[in-house]
């Protein structure tokens, strides 16, 4: 019998740890303690945490007393083995705690430690009548208190172990996490009307609109019931209806009350999110055109030899439609399908697309959702459920769900940085850790894109991945035609107004006089990014990082991009006491102010971070644009993601040798990207569309070739450079950021680290060397490039670096420099 056997659970805490630790399972435990359950363990002083099991056995740990399992939280398991498996190739090819991974792989409110600080659900209303004595008295606690953590409320009830008791009143939102609460906003519900059941009967429903048609005091409520019921006609259903469409479409509030009253209508709050994803009905394919037809015949013969297929298609051609093709193709197969978006809060286009195509088989999932929804999709994609959430539209945190049976991975845009995680730890990549967890699940894994990473056209080239290339825009259109405002022709001539040349004012005011519009990409946000001061050069500078402060005029404060410290603009001079400070540079903020002086007509808008802040900004920016209520789009690289507009004839770059002249060994390829991004949403609809780039080097290789369209002669051009400075796709990086208050103290550490990698990796070692902002958040920063030899073993590099890294933390000297390792650095 098991439940006499004296069992041990070795178990990941969400802690940066890169072990996991061994716990002895009570007796009575033996039986409901299993492999992904999680299980509540005390770790540290008088602190219990949720943990994950990984491994159930009976050898006693020889290194430490192993402790008990306070608690088990699941009847079945929340964690799948492959999951786990995958979890452990993150941790290793990463250098990553598995700690970390945990953390980043599991929703909050998978993770109840005695830290959690708890507190009443905001919608919860008083009534605990139903509840256990135990659960009353954590309501009654919670509503004198407002909030505690978990260690104060297990005091009050005196008893050790609380979380299965909290755990229960969240599943029944009755508690919240403040963690949840801070994202909140990406949950925003709404108070919405929907046609009570018995109304919904055809005979009950002409009675009551007889009644109110006969009765002229009923007039309002008889329209509200006829206009509910022209949507639903439209919706093909009674869907919940929003209380402010209704209002919006003239209906009075009082009619709707009214209604409610008297129980035709039922009034209830509902996510908008859900309710924009599942109402509708779903619509039929577009039909292909004989392009995109060849190229999905092709893509389907490269999907059956490889693993990996690149679809590149040039921007514009179509590739969602092939995309909708092949996630049908796998729902037939009763499989799973995982679309990655670089960036979920820009794609509100493609995710509206793809809603009307499935309907309730869409599921989104990202990090900034509301956690209770999280868990709710993880929890139907756990159990493979056959009729919700058959395909993820996620970023890249979606590759840490359960998936059971999963058929295809879509990487959308795969050259985009966004799918690399900088900050916290695992700093992993969505589009490789999902070629990997294709490979675990025996799916095909396509990734698609106009402008592909030079990583990844080389394994298509190399045949290491499929490649099937659409060059031609959908039903034949022609790609845009790109022309050059020389900025040192035009200065010298006189030809600027501000920081836009003539050439293209000239082209936009045509533009905007035909009732089109523009887009403006300048990928710089705020008003200006630097003062100075003529006459001693003095700069405003962040108290806190070695950078200059960004002026941002709407909210008239300098402010730091990196650590968010801000100030007041000053009159004088601090340093000489002059009063001559001059704006040097431009942000999307300024072009906004000035283009509003110049076309004062006009509606114009910009798109970038500091007007997204709020949920519903993005959405409402883009679909006023969408309905041609705003005539230029300014914006940074936001508008060159995902999107699709009818009207958009002309497309300004503002300052391209911005984007050439960065110091980085990416920057043409950047600048290459962002650029034939930007430039591919012109003339997307019935005709050619316009680019204008303004440069001072108009004959810059990588312009002429935006302006040919030419990415495989791009792609000729670069490879040549990254294979005599060995850099990716030739050699690997791995990159090591040392950081400490004292800039002494940073400089012996770095050097001391940096020789005993030389030590082993020899001349493959770079630096270390301060970055450009080598402050940040009052910590200085060096730097140490490894580059290795593609073919190098991985798992033998890395524990050496292991090692080299143990080695390090041996000197008292050291302990207190953190070092950060990034692994594929972006």
């Amino acid at each position: 019998m098991s439940n006499r056997r004296t069992l041990f659970a070795d178990v990941i805490l969400p802690v940066p740890i890169h072990r996991a630790f061994t716990y002895r399972i009570p007796f009575e435990m033996n039986d409901a303690v299993g492999i992904g359950l999680r299980v509540i363990v005390p770790f540290g002083k008088n602190k219990l945490h949720t943990a994950i099991v990984v491994n159930i056995h009976e050898n006693v740990p020889n290194d430490y007393q192993s402790k008990y399992v306070e608690a088990v939280l699941d009847h079945s398991p929340i964690i799948t083995k492959r999951q786990l498996t995958f979890w452990k190739w993150v941790s290793q090819y990463y250098m990553a705690a598995i700690g970390d991974v945990m953390n980043a792989a599991l929703p909050a409110n998978f993770k109840l430690g005695s830290e959690t600080n708890i507190l009443l659900h905001p919608e919860f209303e008083s009534g605990i009548d139903g509840l256990d004595e135990r659960s009353q008295e954590i309501v009654e606690y919670l509503e004198s208190k407002v909030s505690c953590d978990l260690k104060e409320l297990s005091e009050f009830l005196n008893i050790q172990t609380v979380q299965p008791i909290v755990k229960i009143l969240i599943e029944k939102r009755i508690l919240i996490s403040k963690e949840e609460i801070k994202q909140r906003y990406a949950a925003k519900t709404s108070i919405c009307y929907q046609l009570k059941d018995q109304f919904q009967n055809e005979n009950n429903l002409n009675i009551i609109l007889e009644e109110l048609e006969s009765n002229t005091q009923l007039s309002k409520q008889f329209e509200a019931l006829m206009q509910i019921i022209k949507i639903a006609e439209k919706e093909n259903g009674y869907f919940p209806i929003q209380k402010k469409m209704l209002l919006e479409d003239g209906i009075s509030a009082s009619a709707l009350a009214t209604l409610e009253k008297k129980g035709v209508l039922s009034v209830e709050r509902f996510q908008i999110d859900r309710i924009q994803l599942n109402s509708g009905k779903n619509i039929a394919f577009k039909e292909l055109t004989e392009a995109q037809s060849k190229a999905l015949k092709q893509l389907e013969g490269e999907m059956l030899k490889h693993k990996v297929s690149l679809l590149h298609g040039v921007t514009g051609s179509g590739k969602t439609e092939i995309y909708v093709q092949l996630i049908q193709d796998q729902l037939d197969q009763g499989k799973q399908v995982l679309f990655l978006l670089p960036e979920i809060a820009l794609t509100t286009q493609l995710i509206q697309r793809l809603s009307a195509y499935f309907g309730e088989k869409i599921g989104v999932y990202h990090s900034k959702f509301n956690q209770n929804e999280r868990v709710e999709i993880w929890n139907k994609v756990l159990q493979d459920d056959p009729h919700e959430f058959r395909i993820i539209l996620g970023a890249r945190s979606s590759v840490f769900l359960p998936f059971q049976n999963l058929g295809l991975i879509i990487v959308d845009e795969e050259h985009e940085s966004s799918f690399k995680q900088y900050d916290p730890a695992p700093r992993y990549n969505g589009r490789d850790a999902a070629i990997v967890l294709g490979r675990m699940h025996e799916a095909k894994v396509l990734l698609g894109t106009a402008t592909p990473s030079l990583e990844t056209y080389t394994n298509a080239k190399q045949g290491k991945y499929g490649l099937v290339s659409l060059k031609e825009r959908y039903k034949g259109l022609l790609m845009p035609e790109v022309l050059y405002a020389d900025l040192k022709r035009a200065r010298k001539l006189k030809n600027m107004n501000s920081h836009f040349s003539n050439f293209l004012l000239e082209e936009m005011d045509h533009v905007l006089k035909k009732g089109e519009q523009v887009i403006l990409f300048q990928n710089r946000r705020g008003y200006t990014p630097l003062w100075s001061c003529e006459v001693c050069n003095w700069t405003p500078k962040c108290s806190h990082c070695d950078v200059s402060l960004t002026y941002h005029k709407s909210a008239n404060l300098l402010k730091c991009h990196y650590c968010g410290y801000s100030t007041n603009p000053v009159g004088s001079c601090p340093s000489c006491g002059s009063n001559r400070l001059n704006m040097i540079g431009f942000g999307t903020e300024k072009i906004e102010d000035e283009l509003g002086l110049i076309f004062k007509d006009r509606i114009i808008k910009r798109l970038d971070l500091d007007t997204t802040r709020s949920k519903n900004a993005y959405e409402k920016i883009l679909n006023d644009f969408d309905k041609g209520l705003i005539d230029v789009l300014i914006g940074t690289q936001m508008v060159t993601k995902g999107l699709d507009f009818d009207n958009v004839y002309l497309v300004g770059i503002l300052d391209a040798d911005m984007l050439l002249n960065r110091p980085d060994f990416r920057a043409y390829e950047r600048s290459y990207q962002l650029m034939s991004q930007v430039a591919g949403r012109a003339g997307r609809q019935g005709k050619q569309g316009k680019v204008i780039v303004q440069t001072g080097d108009p004959d810059h290789w990588v312009l002429q070739l935006v302006g040919q369209h030419d990415y495989e002669q791009f792609y000729e051009n670069e490879i040549i450079e990254r294979k005599n400075y060995h850099y990716p796709p030739y050699y690997k990086l791995i990159s090591f950021t040392l950081k400490h208050e004292n800039i002494h103290t940073l400089d012996a550490s770095s050097e001391y680290l940096a020789e005993l990698l030389k030590n082993v990796f020899k001349e493959r070692i770079i630096g270390p060397e301060y970055p450009l902002v080598h402050k940040i958040r009052n910590k200085f920063l060096k730097t140490i490039k490894l580059k290795i030899e593609k073919n190098a073993p991985d798992l033998k590099v890395k524990q050496k670096i292991k090692e080299i890294i143990d080695n390090f933390y041996t000197d008292a000297n050291h302990k207190k420099v953190r070092v950060v390792i990034d692994v594929d650095p972006l």
